[in-house]
């Protein structure tokens, strides 16, 4: 199973001021329609509940996987919209069997951080926007990383952004 990692950030290296703004609020349309394509190539998004709740709704045409502590608590959707708390490693296994050849992670830091330490993560691919904010969540969550990364693809998308696809070395 492929897990690749797929968001947008500041040139200064944030993916959100806070925990409550959505990314649709700053980025560009090439970002959109990128992260639209490949999310529908996947089949399956994987993200978190407060990422989750920034777009609250489900994402059309692929299956939203929301991890979170208390997947009891929400309302699932069959097939569209699927809460859990499965373990990174176990809920790949899940989907595997079910017929996914590829997921791509969606945020945020937390989940992001839970499959790059779990070293399930294959591809990262980042989209950079010619914006400041100064602070705010970054990536991941404060892990002790020393990742290499190899450069597979540079895309200029025009007014300014640049979308960038790097392998992680195992």
């Amino acid at each position: 199973m492929k897990v690749t990692l797929m968001m947008v950030m500041t040139a200064d290296g944030f993916i959100a001021k806070n925990a409550n703004q959505t990314s649709t609020d700053w980025t560009s349309s090439a970002d959109k329609e990128i992260f639209i394509r490949r999310t529908k190539e996947a089949g399956v998004i994987i993200m978190g509940l407060t990422t989750y709740k920034t777009i609250n709704r489900p994402l059309h045409g692929r299956l939203n996987i929301i991890m979170t502590r208390n997947p009891d608590t929400e309302t699932s959707i069959p097939n569209q919209l699927e809460y859990t708390n499965a373990q990174p490693a176990e809920l790949l296994k899940l989907l595997e069997a079910r017929g996914y050849k590829e997921v791509i992670l969606g945020g945020g830091s937390t989940i992001n951080s839970l499959f790059l330490n779990a070293g399930l993560v294959d591809e990262m691919q980042i989209t950079i926007e010619p914006l400041l904010f100064g602070g705010g969540l970054t990536l991941f969550n404060n892990l002790d990383l020393n990742q290499k990364l190899k450069l597979i693809e540079i895309k200029d998308l025009g007014q300014n952004v640049v979308n960038l696809r790097y392998q992680l070395l195992k």
